[in-house]
């Protein structure tokens, strides 16, 4: 067995209440105002159907740890865990923009709850903050603030043309990418739906939408696409971007694919590395269980793979997961477990 596990996917649950202390007074209303316009979109977007948890075991979801810091830091040791990157429950990327007024100090307030939650043992918890890209010189000055705090990673939307704005290979973000160079800070890109997958939850007749929940990880492939073929990455070699659960089974195909397009067949204007090449060299992807995708790892790249424990959500390894690494690294060698497990998650982290 690895001498320590880190979950490189864990969430974190904070209420809109406890973000609405801290915003403004004089905002309250444009908070709320905001929240109800978000929820009736989503409400929208499904068609007034909900995701049934009726047969699903949701005993991470009721651990005080879900919320509070102190006792997230001993459901870890529960499960054998030495330190986990947190993502926010809440997504607040398109409540920004639904905001009536300055929604600055709303984000600031919002972040601030976060790295508050952190702080009880910043070596163990590594929030990945969400940082809103409708300002990119608010972004920039926002990682500038969170790279003095300790910060090692900020969430970004994937599909940023579903806020109204342009796809991340447009030179206006460049700042943005130079800021998070040189700090060092990487991006992730946590699984979510994209919004005409909504067409296919509304028509999915199974309980717990098997057949909707099975695509977003999939969706992932525009992003990594958007990120090599366009050449961004070859300007801002620095980069590190992790994709949050995707899974790793589909991924040694799909660069197979994405390597074919730059072999001369497609005019790809500011490409000059094979595409798996630059996959390797500036991003990283997280899977649970996935023993067909762990079978492929040298195709994926050893030291590309975090593990994760994907804690409170259905289908975690908590607190069982020093048993499901056991089995799934049976024949794994001790040095690439290592890597997976912990090692590739120190090294992007700083952890």
């Amino acid at each position: 067995m690895a001498d320590e596990l880190i979950s490189a996917d864990s969430h974190v649950a904070i209420s809109l209440d406890a973000v609405r202390e801290r915003v403004p007074s004089a905002l309250h209303e444009a908070f709320d105002d905001a929240i109800a316009a978000q929820a009736a979109m989503d409400d929208e977007l499904r068609g007034g159907k909900r995701l049934s948890l009726d047969d699903w075991d949701m005993e991470a979801m009721r651990d005080p740890g879900y919320r509070d810091p102190h006792a997230r830091l001993a459901a870890m040791d529960r499960d054998g865990v030495r330190a986990e990157v947190l993502y926010s429950e809440v997504s607040a990327f398109r409540a920004y923009g639904l905001v009536r007024g300055d929604w600055k100090p709303i984000s600031r307030a919002f972040t601030d709850l976060l790295v508050d939650f952190a702080s009880v043992d910043p070596d163990r918890l590594a929030v990945s903050y969400q940082v809103p890209i409708i300002d990119i010189h608010y972004a920039v000055s926002e990682v500038e603030r969170l790279a003095g705090l300790g910060a090692r990673s900020v969430h970004l939307p994937n599909f940023p043309s579903e806020l109204g704005l342009p796809d991340y290979h447009d030179e206006g973000y460049d700042p943005l990418w130079g800021v998070l160079q040189e700090t060092g800070i990487s991006i992730s890109h946590h699984l979510g739906n994209r919004v005409w997958l909504y067409d296919v939850f509304r028509r999915d007749p199974t309980p717990q939408m098997a057949i909707f929940t099975s695509l977003p990880a999939l969706a992932l492939s525009e992003v990594i696409a958007w990120w090599i073929l366009t050449g961004t990455l070859e300007r801002f070699p620095g980069l590190q971007i992790v994709f949050v659960e995707p899974g790793l089974y589909w991924i040694p195909g799909f660069l197979e694919s994405l390597d074919r397009k730059a072999d001369g067949r497609y005019v790809l204007p500011g490409v000059t590395m094979t595409p798996s090449d630059v996959f390797r060299r500036n991003m990283a992807l997280t899977f649970m269980d996935d023993m067909v995708g762990l079978g492929m790892r040298d195709r994926i790249g050893v030291e590309n793979i975090l593990w994760s424990t994907d804690f409170p959500h259905p289908a975690t390894t908590w607190p069982h997961s020093v048993e499901t690494v056991a089995r799934q690294f049976a024949d794994v060698p001790a040095e690439e477990r290592a890597l997976i497990t912990a090692g590739n998650a120190r090294r992007i982290y700083g952890l």
